[in-house]
């Protein structure tokens, strides 16, 4: 997977999970965790786009990171809303569940292997 395939899946996952949201009943609890899943789960695209354009190699591991951080972040309000039993699609959450997971392990991956690749100084 090249990284235009990647911005592609990143994309797709944001704007699925958008739509995956405004399916949800609307009330305090689902409102606080929507809201939450939509920052992560958009910041997740946007960051790999930025990170796509990182000025080095560290500049591109450092912005990974937060793609990386923030693909975890929407892992855990998906694990929450079907942990929770928020009345939805059981199908859908168990296609993010399992998408975001997928994007954690290629994210963690590439962070390790450019690590491995370029000298990071020791603080």
């Amino acid at each position: 997977m090249d990284k235009e395939d990647l911005k592609r899946r990143t994309k797709e996952f944001a704007l699925r999970t958008f739509r995956f949201l405004m399916t949800l009943e609307q009330n305090k609890v689902s409102d606080v965790i929507s809201y939450q899943l939509l920052k992560a789960s958009s910041s997740v695209a946007a960051n790999y786009r930025a990170a796509c354009r990182g000025k080095s190699s560290a500049d591109f591991l450092n912005k990974l990171k937060t793609v990386d951080e923030e693909t975890d972040e929407s892992l855990f309000w998906l694990e929450f809303i079907s942990e929770l039993g928020l009345k939805c699609d059981k199908k859908e959450i168990d296609f993010f569940v399992k998408e975001a997971n997928e994007l954690v392990a290629i994210f963690s991956s590439a962070i390790r292997t450019i690590k491995s690749k370029i000298l990071i100084p020791k603080s």
